[in-house]
């Protein structure tokens, strides 16, 4: 889903505003578009309510990462149950004019597959640019826990 659709609270909002501003701080420069899937019957289809889409342009191609867009889907907990904010994974691909060029996911091995990949380099920043994703909503879940007062 949308990440600007998500930002239904003042708590999802932050996060995605800290999503937002650490990928800024890992490529400058680069621009953000929180709606990234159109309003259609071919992409409702893939409408996932328990995820933040994200998608990040570099003016021109960024041949480091071989890309010129990189799409960013936060798979969060079914928002039913008791954690809504818990993170299951990142998932990222690297597009440009020719199509899809390569993936990434936490979930498994942390591992890039595709026709051409980021170099090295810039695949460790998206390792710990993941990280960190993950710590924003870890952190967030933790304060609010460690926020409750004691019963006893």
């Amino acid at each position: 889903m949308n990440a600007a659709e998500q930002a239904n609270s003042i708590e999802m909002t932050s996060k995605i505003a800290a999503v937002v501003n650490l990928f800024h701080s890992y490529f400058p420069g680069i621009s953000v578009d929180l709606n990234p899937w159109l309003k259609n019957a071919e992409t409702e289809e893939f409408d996932d309510p328990n995820a933040l889409d994200f998608a990040f342009h570099f003016q021109g191609r960024n041949f480091s990462c071989y890309s010129n867009c990189i799409l960013m889907q936060i798979r969060l907990s079914d928002r039913d149950k008791i954690d809504p904010s818990k993170i299951i994974g990142i998932e990222l691909s690297g597009h440009d004019y020719q199509g899809q060029q390569w993936r990434f996911s936490t979930v498994g091995k942390w591992e890039f597959w595709g026709i051409g990949l980021p170099l090295p380099k810039e695949q460790e920043k998206f390792k710990q640019m993941c990280q960190r994703m993950m710590h924003i909503f870890d952190r967030a879940h933790k304060s609010e826990v460690d926020s409750k007062p004691d019963l006893f």
